[in-house]
């Protein structure tokens, strides 16, 4: 068995016993400077945060928990309006996506009327 350098991203039990590699894994997500952990600017979401008089104090991780429950919501409503599009045998999403999209998924429920 061939010995695998370090950081190439395959681990010796990776490797197959007729010496293929297997499929490689996704990289784990890192600390390392620079990286990001939201894709969401923390600044602004704590700014729309405070806009709201009920809050008084918000913690950094709550801050974050937010910010990353924001891009799944749009990740989730996006993919399902792009699915829309698609049957329309469309690749750009249009407003009228949006609402297929909210009337189709039931957690989309509470957007009924807000695109008005």
């Amino acid at each position: 068995m061939a010995a695998v350098a370090p950081g190439s991203g395959a681990s010796r039990e990776e490797e197959g016993t007729s010496g293929d590699a297997a499929t490689p894994q996704p990289p784990a997500p890192t600390s390392a400077p620079g990286a990001r952990l939201s894709r969401l600017p923390l600044a602004r979401v704590k700014a729309l945060v405070k806009v709201d008089p009920d809050v008084t104090l918000a913690g950094q991780e709550a801050i974050f928990i937010l910010a990353r429950a924001a891009e799944l919501f749009v990740e989730t409503i996006a993919k399902d309006a792009y699915c829309c599009a698609q049957q329309g045998k469309r690749k750009t999403l249009q407003r009228r996506d949006l609402d297929n999209a909210i009337e189709a998924v039931d957690e989309f429920a509470f957007l009924e009327g807000t695109l008005d």
